[in-house]
């Protein structure tokens, strides 16, 4: 198959988002002496990522506003423990969003590959994070300049796996369907969003998935093998 079009997934298929994430939330845990509400950076962080996983599938249901995802994630960790501090969650919200995206590690052969593929490619980020982070983010790792456009879930008000968002994404970057693949490390998200409108997909593999319930275009555990299937 001949491609023109290439859909990347930014967090944790080009941007090494659990990883940045996670430094940046123990280095403002310290900032403001967290440790005395909690038994560990561990246990503050295990609160937090429940908590999160599931307000972000409330608001890709439109469940809660984005504003409100964004004030429950970090109040909820401290009122597990007894700690209902709405002006501590807010300091250290804010410090989160003012670092994360200065954090420069990418996943493994990212920028390796994004300088092999840009000269033959159209490269689009399509991603369901944040507007005021993502471009930061990319240019804080060196990455931005290897894209042509970046679309996002807020544009259209719409997250992926929803049709819409890919609809929009090809309409938006004037991509034939039968040109484009989607490359990213979420099944539900990328995989399966792709595969619903007959886009070809590449799924990155990274957590070692094996109940497949369909045959992905390509898989793949390194980025290094999209040098060898494109």
């Amino acid at each position: 198959m001949k491609y023109r079009n290439l859909f990347f997934d930014l967090d944790d298929t080009l941007w090494a988002f659990s990883q940045n994430a996670y430094d940046t939330f123990e280095e403002v845990y310290d900032k403001y002496g967290l440790g005395r509400y909690f038994d560990s950076f561990s246990h503050f962080y295990s609160l937090y990522q429940k908590r999160n996983a599931e307000l972000w599938v409330e608001y890709g249901n439109g469940e809660v506003t984005k504003e409100e995802l964004n004030r429950q994630r970090f109040l909820y960790p401290l009122k597990a423990v007894g700690v209902d501090d709405e002006m501590l969650a807010k300091r250290y919200s804010d410090d989160f969003f003012l670092i994360v995206p200065t954090k420069r590690r990418l996943m493994p052969y990212a920028e390796e590959v994004l300088s092999y593929l840009a000269p033959k490619y159209n490269l689009y980020i399509l991603s369901n994070g944040f507007r005021e982070l993502q471009s930061c983010k990319m240019r804080s790792a060196g990455i931005d300049t290897y894209f042509d456009k970046i679309i996002l879930s807020e544009d259209l008000g719409v997250m992926k796996p929803w049709p819409e968002i890919f609809h929009f994404a090809l309409s938006a970057t004037q991509s034939e369907l039968r040109e484009s693949l989607m490359i990213g490390d979420s099944w539900d998200a990328d995989i399966v969003g792709a595969h619903g409108v007959g886009m070809h997909q590449a799924y990155y593999n990274v957590s070692g998935r094996t109940d497949f319930p369909f045959r992905p275009t390509y898989s793949m555990t390194d980025l290094k093998e999209l040098v060898e299937l494109l």
